[in-house]
């Protein structure tokens, strides 16, 4: 496996671009199952994510090209409507071809999901969503047996216990070819739900209230194929943002929504650090010390999950003690004891983490868990003294593009070390 090498102490200067939004393009990806034709998706990230789900919709008799930022997918009949273990257990979010799945052809048979180990992610909001609208369920032998006995999904309202991302999302895709008005109500209100609207719309779809807890969304027969350009990544944003502030830095963020950062930036202002709007994008500049600032995840419009570990390792470097409570994901604390072995001081009580700020950090061998822990141990490695690999990073190629060549564009000393143990 490939491994991370950082020498710590560069201070980040300059431009990074952002990629598209991997998690608005999984299930505009899937929605493609919506349509024959042709479609076109662009700015799409060079993920493994993102070709796992390619490798799925190839296995579902869809022709896909995917180089250079441009996803195209070529509609057919799907014959069997199978999503197998060995693609789902890569990626959670190859659960989001059920919705569609169901809609078009009546029926789907989809592995339950794997993916990151930060918690169980369970979708049974998915599951009550779709026997509303008259689908029976199975549950056997570890995959999810959908089938619409009359052909074709009926409206309803469903209430979300809590706001699901991806329950949302495949419901969306779900209620867009069900006869009939269907309404979500305690939606999830990302920005990634709005994007996926917005194609749904494009494809001719009847799609209103996205980015709002309630969604209402008239099912209309057929729908048509989409040419449509993936919103800037939010997350991976923010994780420059707060890699410039940890390394003394002056970053303009290029290419994003400020309004999709906002609660990434409050926090970042409250910290002492920088934070401004500019035309193409955001800029970020410490010049001072680091405050200690407490955060509690939320569901969006609240300080993202995604955004945590990321954050915690800012407050290493902080003045004073902050804490941060994880409510989304009941094991998101996983980099805690790698970041502890670079001398860190963070202490966890359930779903709490404390965070007594050091002076220092030191490098280390240190091992990633999952995605966003591994964004998390590269920024503690840049302000490090001496050299970090961060090994197991193929956590890291699964949600962002090119990581080590935009902050060696920035200034850091970082590279990749193919095969690495």
């Amino acid at each position: 496996m490939d491994s991370i090498r950082i020498i710590g102490g560069s201070r980040l200067e300059g431009r990074v671009p952002i990629s598209g939004a991997k998690n608005a393009a999984l299930p505009i990806l899937c929605a493609a199952l919506l349509s024959d034709g042709d479609h076109v998706f662009r700015n799409v990230p060079e993920l493994e994510d993102i070709r796992t789900l390619a490798e799925l919709l190839r296995q579902l008799n869809q022709e896909v090209e995917f180089g250079g930022g441009v996803f195209r997918v070529k509609g057919r009949a799907v014959e069997a409507p199978v999503a197998p273990y060995e693609l789902v257990k890569k990626m959670r979010a190859s659960v989001l071809v059920l919705g569609p799945l169901v809609a078009r052809y009546g029926e789907a048979i989809v592995s339950l999901p794997g993916g990151c180990a930060i918690g169980a992610r369970p979708i049974d909001q998915h599951l009550k969503g779709l026997e509303l609208m008259g689908a029976k369920i199975d549950l056997t032998h570890g995959n999810v047996h959908v089938k619409v006995p009359r052909g074709r999904l009926t409206a309803a309202e469903i209430v979300f216990d809590i706001p699901t991302v991806t329950g949302t999302e495949n419901l969306m895709c779900a209620a867009a070819l069900a006869e009939g008005r269907t309404t979500l109500v305690n939606a999830a209100r990302e920005p990634e739900v709005e994007e996926l609207a917005r194609v749904l719309n494009k494809m001719g779809a009847n799609v209103v209230g996205a980015g709002t807890d309630m969604i209402v969304i008239d099912g209309v027969e057929e729908l048509d194929p989409v040419d449509h350009a993936i919103m800037p990544d939010r997350i991976e944003a923010g994780t420059y943002m707060v890699a410039a502030a940890m390394t003394h830095g002056d970053v303009l963020v290029d290419g994003v929504t400020f309004e999709h950062l906002e609660a990434v930036a409050a926090k970042l202002r409250a910290a002492g650090v920088e934070v401004e709007r500019e035309d193409s994008g955001v800029r970020v500049a410490r010049r001072g010390p680091l405050r200690a600032v407490d955060v509690t995840t939320a569901p969006h419009p609240g300080f993202p999950t995604d955004m945590q570990a990321q954050f915690m390792v800012l407050m290493c470097a902080a003045e004073g003690q902050s804490r941060i409570t994880e409510t989304i994901f009941e094991n998101r604390f996983m980099h805690v004891p790698e970041l502890n072995r670079m001398g860190a001081d963070i202490d966890i009580h359930g779903r709490t983490a404390t965070i007594t700020g050091v002076p220092k950090l030191q490098g280390a061998n240190v091992m990633a868990t999952d995605l966003r822990a591994s964004a998390s141990l590269i920024i503690a490695g840049l302000v490090a003294e001496g050299e970090t690999e961060v090994r197991r990073v193929y956590h890291l190629d699964r949600g962002y593009e090119h990581i080590e060549r935009k902050l060696a564009g920035l200034g850091a000393n970082i590279r990749r070390v193919k095969g690495s143990l």
